[in-house]
């Protein structure tokens, strides 16, 4: 799911190291054919899915000035984050925020609960 200019995905901002993800469908289906109930899948620690929205990362602290007669600036800045938009990203269950925003379910998880991403050109 890409952000379009008619999309309403575009007015969400994460905030932070948090990351806003579009968890994939699971087919709820072993290896050997076997089709497991929800309450199983739902129980899995380990999911995937698609990387929506990156918060701008970790605020770095000001570094002191010397000079106080300056005029400092209060600009944030940020060590960004691994993961981009458009990534497959691998992630611990029990760390992820489940919400639902229009009609769509998506998960939000610190960066630190990723275990791995995948980048492709072609994923959408």
């Amino acid at each position: 799911m890409q952000i379009t200019p008619d999309n309403k995905l575009k007015r969400l901002e994460v905030v932070g190291d948090k990351i806003l993800i579009k968890p994939k469908n699971h087919s709820g289906k072993t290896n050997s054919g076997l089709f497991l109930p929800p309450t199983v899948t739902e129980k899995e620690e380990v999911r995937s899915g698609y990387v929506v929205k990156v918060g701008p990362g970790y605020p770095l602290p000001n570094p002191v000035e010397d000079e106080p007669w300056k005029g400092t600036e209060e600009k944030v800045k940020y060590m960004p984050l691994q993961a981009e938009e458009g990534d497959v990203a691998i992630y611990l269950q029990r760390h992820a925020i489940e919400i639902q925003y229009e009609g769509v379910k998506y998960v939000i998880l610190p960066q630190s609960s990723i275990l791995m991403l995948e980048r492709s050109e072609d994923l959408f």
